[in-house]
């Protein structure tokens, strides 16, 4: 079987001795080695992870098949205390005249299914510094390219469904942004993502951004919901990916980041 056709669910019915034996394969093709094959609880049961390291970056086996992505908003239901700062978020005009589920209709990706190759993708983002239109030239010359914004998604819920990676909550009160905290917990995969709302990761899709909005909540005093919803895991936000590309692919790309993807075969 190619390790590209591998899928999550037969990945996760995998035993330790056969996960490493992939994971040793997707290495020898990426020409690097395994620093990290562990197991941990996941959706209700086990999911290995691994860690292979390629000219000094850390790379993530992201298993993919048919996978479920976006967020199906009519299964939600918002609490209490998020429907209040949402609503507070509004008095201030913030929230437009939209009320909570139909702003984030807006901005957060419809419920579908995808179907993915396994890849191997960085553990953590890293600067741009050339337009994202196309592959990068800096990436192409390591045999890496960007990540679809599919990809990223699902390397960022890994099944999950919930708003968050972490789940539907978000510790209102506490920062969406510096050092500490659940956000900078790795993900079921071992990736650092989704972690700082200062950050703004940009996929192949020009109208997506993710895993952050570059401060623009914070520091515009949005509210607690607000700051912290960039971090969603279906959170496109259109208006930052057009602020990123620009008309005639010329945006302000610069300060952004992505996520590195070695394509297995």
């Amino acid at each position: 079987m190619s390790l590209a056709d591998l899928t999550f669910a037969h990945w996760r019915s995998l035993d330790r001795a056969a996960a490493g034996r992939i994971a040793h394969e997707a290495a020898a093709q990426a020409g690097g080695r395994v620093v990290l094959l562990d197991t941990v609880e996941h959706l209700g049961g086990p999911l290995h992870r691994v860690r292979i390291e390629r000219e000094g970056q850390e790379f993530a086996l992201v298993p993919g098949g048919a996978v479920r992505l976006g967020f199906d908003l009519d299964a939600w239901v918002p609490t209490p205390a998020q429907v209040a700062d949402y609503e507070e978020s509004r008095a201030e005009g913030y929230g437009y005249e939209l009320d909570l589920k139909d702003y984030l209709a807006e901005v957060l990706s419809p419920v579908r299914t995808a179907t993915l190759a396994t890849v191997l993708m960085a553990v953590e983002d890293e600067a741009l510094t050339e337009c994202p239109a196309g592959t990068p030239a800096a990436l192409a010359v390591r045999g890496l390219r960007m990540p679809s914004a599919d990809e990223w998604e699902h390397a960022c819920g890994a099944g999950a469904g919930t708003l968050f990676r972490w789940g539907n909550e978000c510790p209102l009160g506490e920062p969406s942004y510096g050092g500490g905290g659940l956000r900078h917990e790795p993900n079921a995969f071992g990736l650092h993502i989704a972690y700082d709302s200062y950050g703004t990761e940009l996929s192949t899709d020009p109208a997506a951004a993710h895993g952050g909005d570059g401060g623009e909540a914070v520091c515009g005093g949005y509210g607690d919901l607000l700051a912290w919803l960039p971090l969603a895991t279906a959170n496109r936000n259109p208006s930052m990916a057009e602020f990123a590309y620009g008309p005639d692919g010329e945006g302000m790309y610069e300060g952004f980041s992505t996520r590195p993807v070695f394509s297995l075969r």
